[in-house]
């Protein structure tokens, strides 16, 4: 079997190299010629830097491995006995055709049959248990571990590729660590087990049926190789296909909207068949692996089976011992094909290892300072000092120099065209980010030098993309604050103008909402997400287009439990409609992430600079008719 240094030591390919893995190779290349694949292929990595990175999550569980080990032992034990019977049963039985031995060979060969299940029943249950525990603990730490990274994170990935990691890959690092190393174990006990029985029964028919084993190893070694890439290359697939289909079917309005199922189905079908042929060179690795290990067997027992046929002849063996011994050497050639197919086992699950690791190693871009302060519950006051931020992997600062500040009690609206950077201040108000110069405070406190929960949990949201989960409406409202009563639930939906349209649903609040919500419209999602920044009574409220969705009636129903919501609270409102925030305490006018104009309505519109061209804009497409008195929010 090919060991991990022998992986790491053999380099590149030598000068004529076999034509089966120039083939092989050249089939992996072939796969990603037409097409790369929408998700990049994760760092190699050495049999030993996997175990060393995955071995730490059997803590808790080792105690398991000594019975689990112990159980193992007893399988050879019971099958040397069990053959051991067997040629007793020729040489005493049959051959002297004699059946007073019989009585008691027969209930002890039950006896050992019925120790043999108990045993066996034992070994699965616990190795399931330990293994099963080993993948809840890692998948756990895996999407904990997901969970804490930044929102950049998840900007640049798909989706599908980081479920597949989660799900399918945790699976293979259990059989790579675990299971393959009781397997390891179990070959070589029933190697130590079987090889003792043959060198007692004949020392020289047993040199002869070790001979072959070199052959075995010569060809793990050389196909080793061919399927770690072989799999590396299915696993990137793999991920690549679930990265598709989630992006695809998690927007199929828009898919069958503008009708490009075709287009979809070709996407798809492209990966899919980049998945089928790292599939197949998969298989054919495979495929030449397995006779080759089985024509190396047949060589081996024949060679056995001729010379002990000849000390049969010559009465220096009995029939029992020639039958048993050929029934051993298969027992003992079948750990040595196990663990020659162990390598290329190993090597495969590997290729789903290093995803993981990958996965693992990212770490987030916002990270809570070790002395972080708790603060409870906040004042308010919000102010950002001289922000400038751009995106990872931009060169296009998307805020420059960005100061305002807002406190208890008063309303900042931030207007401007889509782009100038609106959304990014709320980002960066949730720190989701954090500036790359300047500051943004909470009551006069760098967000970096406080506790990332107090930050988030002193701000309710509601963002221009209606988030809503799969769920029951009363799930979805007290998904703002854990442990809300009914009463409170009730309260906050009544206040958003949800309570009405609840009421008349299939379950009241126990409606199951569907997938991000599409059971309910659009106005109506925004109403459940309206309820659900009302119950967290933050100090802080940020509202992102908060009105999306929801027409007139409902937009002017919602405007006095928003100015109680907003009563006393420091509020930034975001907006690109100039005709909702005329009563803002203050209006900071964004223009390609630069503040260009700054105070109220009236002095921005008496200023006749870039508001109130946008204003007088916005007035001559609104509707006919005036706004609400005391409007801030459509």
């Amino acid at each position: 079997m090919a060991t991990p240094a022998d992986s790491e030591r053999s380099g590149p390919e030598p000068q004529g190299a076999g034509p089966l893995r120039q083939y092989v190779l050249s089939r992996l290349l072939s796969v990603g010629a037409d097409e790369q694949g929408v998700v990049t292929a994760a760092p190699p990595l050495s049999l030993r830097e996997v175990f060393r990175r995955f071995w730490p999550y059997t803590r808790g569980r080792r105690g398991w491995l000594a019975p689990l080990l112990l159980l193992t032992t007893t399988g050879p034990l019971v099958d040397a006995a069990e053959l051991w019977l067997f040629k007793i049963m020729v040489d005493e039985v049959l051959v002297p055709r004699d059946l007073h031995p019989f009585v008691w060979i027969a209930p002890t060969y039950v006896g050992l049959i019925l120790l043999s299940g108990v045993f066996g029943f034992a070994d699965d249950v616990t190795s399931a248990y330990v293994s099963e525990r080993f993948l809840l603990s890692l998948r756990s730490d895996v999407f904990r571990h997901v969970q804490g990274l930044s929102l950049g994170f998840f900007e640049r990935r798909r989706l599908g590729d980081v479920l597949s990691r989660i799900t399918g890959d945790v699976e293979s690092v259990e059989t790579f660590l675990l299971s393959g190393v009781a397997d390891v174990f179990y070959d070589l006990l029933q190697l130590g087990v079987f090889l003792g029985l043959l060198f007692y029964l004949s020392w020289d028919l047993t040199l002869l049926a070790i001979v072959i084993v070199p052959l075995f190893w010569g060809a793990a070694r050389h196909f080793s190789r061919l399927t770690k890439q072989a799999s590396r290359e299915r696993t990137r697939r793999s991920g690549s296909l679930s990265a598709v289909a989630e992006e695809s079917l998690g927007n199929v309005t828009l898919v069958q909207a503008y009708n490009r199922q075709d287009w979809e189905q070709r996407r798809f079908e492209r990966e899919n068949v980049g998945r089928f042929r790292a599939a197949m060179a998969s298989t054919r690795i495979r495929a030449v692996y397995r006779p080759l290990v089985e024509l190396i067997e047949v060589c081996g027992g024949l060679a056995v089976m001729g010379l002990g046929t000849w000390k049969l002849t010559q009465g220096q063996l009995t029939l029992g011992g020639l039958l048993v011994f050929l029934a051993l050497i298969g027992k003992l050639y079948s750990p040595v094909r196990d663990l020659s197919r162990l390598g290329p086992a190993f090597y495969a699950a590997s290729a789903s290892a290093e995803r993981i690791v990958e996965l693992l190693d990212q770490r987030p871009q916002v990270r809570e300072a070790p002395d972080a302060r708790r603060i409870g519950r906040a004042r308010g006051e919000v102010e950002f000092d001289g922000v400038s931020f751009r995106y990872p992997e931009t060169s296009r600062w998307a805020l420059s120099d960005v100061s305002f500040r807002v406190r208890p009690g008063e309303t900042l609206a931030l207007v401007g065209a889509s782009g100038a950077g609106k959304s990014t201040v709320a980002k960066l108000q949730l720190r989701f980010y954090d500036p790359d110069r300047g500051a943004v405070r909470l009551d006069g406190t760098d967000l970096r030098e406080l506790a990332l929960t107090d930050v988030r949990e002193s701000v309710a949201v509601v963002l221009q993309e209606t988030l809503v989960l799969h769920g029951t409406v009363r799930e979805n409202i007290a998904y703002g604050r854990p442990g809300a009563t009914e009463a409170e639930i009730v309260e906050a939906a009544r206040a958003a103008d949800a309570d009405e349209f609840v009421r008349l649903l299939p379950d009241g609040y126990d409606t199951v909402v569907g997938q991000r919500g599409r059971m309910l419209s659009g106005g109506q999602r925004q109403r459940l997400a309206i309820a659900r920044a009302m119950i967290r009574d933050a100090p802080v409220l940020l509202l992102d287009e908060p009105t999306t969705g929801l027409d007139a009636l409902s937009g002017r129903r919602i405007m006095d439990p928003l100015r109680r919501l907003m009563a006393g609270r420091s509020t930034v409102v975001i907006s690109h409609n100039l005709l909702t925030v005329r009563d803002a305490t203050r209006i900071v006018v964004l223009e390609q992430g630069r503040v260009t104009e700054s105070g109220t309505h009236d002095e921005l519109f008496a200023r006749g600079g870039t508001y109130a061209r946008l204003h007088r804009l916005h007035s001559a497409a609104a509707p006919t008719g005036p706004p609400p008195q005391g409007t801030v929010l459509s």
